[in-house]
């Protein structure tokens, strides 16, 4: 199976660099169901052409074959996976250009963010729904589609494949995070068992761009194997996403919005002080605030001319694009500017740009991050990145009794787990003691005698 990535942006060979695949050589890859490989059937400045080409192995794919791949014995073997593009291919799109789809580049940073000409091709798509589907999900999203049957010789009816092409200005790692998702989706059949973690893959891999699309429940209930409980989770996080998305001043409401307290108290600002005293009490002139969100906390840094470096890093960016808006950085004095620096990136991600700082900040972060992640999170920041104090606060589970909360409820729907004072000050211990940091864990916000504080903060200092 076939696919082609095709841009004219000049210097078109910059599509090697963003993909980390370099076009004088040819490259391969294995995959547990067979062989992927990168070639560019075109490289000059003008155009350039990425192609990956899969080539599936048949009797590894059976001998590696799971309930969701369904059928008797014999269609183990005949069928059509090695030569049109399923979730077999998206599965090696994924991996082949795992560090392009994060929009991420150490090299040129400014032309991951920047939308470029692309035009892609793929030959033969099994399509439950045939071309018309194919463009319901794809104009949406700014392409301009081309979709047509093939035709089968010695068949009078319409095949189940479809000839796609799309042509778009989209930044790459966008289209390449579309196709890893809807592939699988135009099919309606994933090779491998779906298990709750696809839930996490959709949303982590759709983010902004499913949120607001008009076939989302479609989408998500094919990438889910209509399995009717992922769906609602899925559904959950993603109407959240889409709610956020609609407007600044909708998305500023809901923020407020997240905590009950915030309605009678002002704990977002209680809680920001708390983190400045924390700050300024480490003596850190540089500062990276890891999920900055509409920037609440990088406005107070700006406001200190202690502060000599201040970044903020949100994996949503219009997240970004908001506190952009709330920074007013369009009228914002030179100097005060050349100070900021607003990035997209995440925190389970390894980036060298999160490196050198004195000081990291992790304010209400933690709590959305599915708890799988949080070893890659650790790693990031305090392995890698491993400034000399971090300060991470997260809400206290014990004191949501207070707000009239249900045993186990949540304080927000994208919360994946709020922890009691005991658990979070295991987890800062231990994240303390596998990284060479000392910490202290102080409540921020009104103590209550048997719940304590409304929001738990720890404060690591490197050793």
């Amino acid at each position: 199976m076939l696919l082609t990535i095709t841009t004219t942006a000049k210097p078109a060979t910059d599509l090697g660099r963003l993909l980390r695949k370099h076009p004088d050589r040819v490259q391969s890859f294995e995959q547990t169901f067979g062989t992927a490989w990168v070639c560019y059937p075109e490289a000059g400045e003008d155009r350039c052409t990425a192609a990956l080409l899969l080539e599936v192995d048949a009797a590894r794919l059976a001998r590696s074959h799971s309930r969701a791949s369904g059928g008797d014995s014999l269609s183990r073997y005949v069928n059509d996976r090695p030569y049109a593009a399923s979730s077999l291919l998206a599965v090696a799109l994924g991996k082949v250009f795992s560090t392009a789809r994060t929009g991420v580049s150490e090299e040129r940073p400014e032309l991951a963010a920047a939308a470029m000409p692309l035009e892609i091709a793929l030959p033969a798509v099994p399509c439950k729904g045939g071309p018309q589907l194919v463009r319901d999900l794809f104009e949406p999203l700014g392409w301009e589609v081309g979709a047509d049957a093939v035709p089968l010789p010695g068949f009078d009816a319409d095949s189940r494949y479809v000839d796609v092409r799309l042509r778009g200005e989209v930044r790459l790692s966008d289209a390449l995070s579309q196709l890893y998702v809807l592939l699988p989706v135009l099919d309606d059949a994933k090779h491998y068992w779906v298990d709750i973690g696809e839930v996490d893959k959709l949303v982590r891999s759709g983010g902004e761009w499913l949120a607001a699309h008009p076939r989302r429940g479609l989408i998500a209930r094919r990438y889910l194997a209509h399995r009717r409980s992922y769906e609602r989770a899925a559904a959950e996080r993603l109407a959240e996403l889409a709610e956020t998305a609609e407007t600044e001043e909708d998305a500023m409401v809901e923020e407020e919005a997240a905590e009950e307290t915030e309605r009678s108290l002002p704990l977002h600002r209680i809680r920001i002080g708390a983190v400045l005293e924390a700050l300024g009490d480490a003596g850190a002139a540089s500062v990276l605030d890891l999920g900055c969100g509409s920037g609440k906390l990088l406005a107070q840094l700006l406001k200190d001319a202690r502060y000599t470096r201040v970044t903020g890093v949100d994996v949503s960016s219009r997240a970004l694009d908001m506190a952009e808006k709330s920074l007013h950085l369009d009228r914002m004095p030179e100097r005060r500017r050349q100070r900021l620096d607003l990035l997209q990136g995440s925190v389970v991600y390894r980036d060298k740009r999160f490196a050198g700082y004195d000081a990291a900040v992790l304010m209400e972060v933690i709590e959305h991050l599915d708890p799988g992640r949080l070893p890659a999170m650790e790693r990031v920041v305090f392995a890698e990145a491993r400034p000399r104090t971090v300060v991470v606060t997260t809400p206290n589970a014990e004191y949501n009794a207070r707000y009239g909360m249900e045993a186990h409820q949540m304080r927000h729907a994208d919360h994946r787990f709020e922890w009691d004072r005991a658990r979070f000050a295991a987890w800062a211990r231990d994240t303390a003691a596998r990284h060479g940091y000392r910490v202290r864990i102080e409540g921020v916000g009104a103590a209550d005698p048997d719940a304590g504080t409304p929001t738990q903060m720890g404060v690591f200092d490197r050793d």
